[in-house]
């Protein structure tokens, strides 16, 4: 019962202590406020938010988040991340690792073109 805002000053402080090289962190429009603020001062990271123009209308490819969007839709073809089946959360993250790993290593045993 935790909103996105609240629950994003608490990620990025593990984030920041587990990943010490991270400088920069795309969000979308609902992350503006003191979000922006917090993480620059205490965090030391820049928060990009990433907005369609005021202008734009229907589905709209936003190149930053659509890198987000494709991980999930990534992550949704394997069916037992699809309901929320888990418990705990070290399972559920086990479980994106497994998802992950199905990913890669169809990208990795993909034939390759040889060539002429």
């Amino acid at each position: 019962d935790t909103g996105d805002r609240a629950a994003a000053h608490v990620l990025l402080e593990q984030v920041v202590d587990a990943h010490h090289r991270l400088a920069l962190i795309w969000a979308d429009g609902g992350y503006t406020g003191s979000i922006v603020e917090h993480c620059l001062a205490t965090l030391a990271l820049v928060v990009a938010i990433v907005k369609r123009s005021d202008g734009q209308k229907g589905f709209v490819v936003l190149p930053k988040r659509w890198i987000v969007e494709r991980f999930f839709a990534h992550l949704m073809r394997t069916r037992r991340l699809v309901p929320d089946f888990e418990r705990r959360t070290t399972s559920a993250e086990a479980m994106v690792y497994w998802s992950m790993t199905l990913l890669m290593t169809r990208r990795l045993a993909r034939p390759r073109p040889q060539p002429a």
